[in-house]
C-alpha cells in the first residue's frame, strides 16, 4: 500500500476534474449557451495546469484537452437550441424512431434506399414533425429557389443511383448504350 501512495494523488486529482467536466456538460441544460462554455473552459484551464502534476496521467490529461479542443466548436450546441438532444444516444435515439418508423410503413426489416436519396428532406421533417403540428401554410415554401435547389439535388442523387442500377442490371447493354451515345454524338473518334 506504501508503494501506491504517491500515484493515488495525480489519479485522485484527475479524476476530480474530469468529473467535473462531465458535471458541467450535464448540468449544462437550462442554463444559458454562455455560462456552459465559461464554466466548462474554467475547467480545462485547471486541467492544464494540473496535468505538468499527473505524473504518468499527463499524456491522458494532455489527450482529454485535445479532443475536448477539437470538439469545441460544436459542443455547446445543445444548449443554444435545445430542441438538440444532449447527448450521442439520444442523438441514436431521434433518428431509431425514424428508422423504426420507416420500417414499420414499408414493410421491409432494414432501412429503405430511399432514405439515402432523399435522406436530408426525410430526416430533417421526420424530427420537425416529431416537435410540432405544422400547417399547410407553414410547409409550403417559403424560399422556391432553395427548394428547387434541394428537389435538383435530390433528383441528381435518384439520376446516378439509376445509372447504377442500370449498369448492375446488364453492364454489357449499358456500356453499349454509351458507346451508342457517342457515336451518334457527332465528336470525332
Amino acid at each position: 500500500m506504501d508503494e501506491t501512495a504517491a500515484l493515488w494523488a495525480p489519479i485522485r486529482r484527475a479524476d476530480t476534474l474530469v468529473w467535473q467536466a462531465a458535471t458541467v456538460l450535464n448540468t449544462g441544460a437550462g442554463l444559458p449557451a454562455d455560462q456552459v462554455q465559461a464554466a466548462y473552459l474554467r475547467v480545462r484551464r485547471r486541467m492544464g495546469l494540473v496535468k505538468r502534476h499527473g505524473g504518468t496521467l499527463e499524456g491522458a490529461l494532455t489527450h482529454v484537452l485535445k479532443v475536448t479542443r477539437s470538439y469545441a466548436p460544436g459542443l455547446f450546441h445543445c444548449d443554444t437550441h435545445l430542441d438538440i438532444p444532449r447527448t450521442n444516444h439520444g442523438l441514436e435515439q431521434c433518428f431509431g424512431q425514424h428508422r423504426h418508423h420507416e420500417r414499420r410503413t414499408t414493410g421491409r426489416k432494414r432501412g429503405t434506399p430511399d432514405t439515402v436519396l432523399r435522406g436530408p428532406v426525410r430526416l430533417i421533417t421526420s424530427v420537425a414533425s416529431r416537435l410540432q403540428r405544422w400547417t399547410a401554410a407553414e410547409l409550403a415554401p417559403s424560399n422556391v429557389a432553395a427548394w428547387r435547389e434541394v428537389r435538383q439535388a435530390v433528383w441528381a442523387r435518384f439520376a446516378t443511383r439509376a445509372q447504377g442500377l442500370r449498369f448492375r442490371r446488364d453492364p454489357d447493354a449499358y456500356v453499349r448504350g454509351l458507346e451508342q451515345q457517342f457515336l451518334t454524338s457527332g465528336l470525332p473518334v
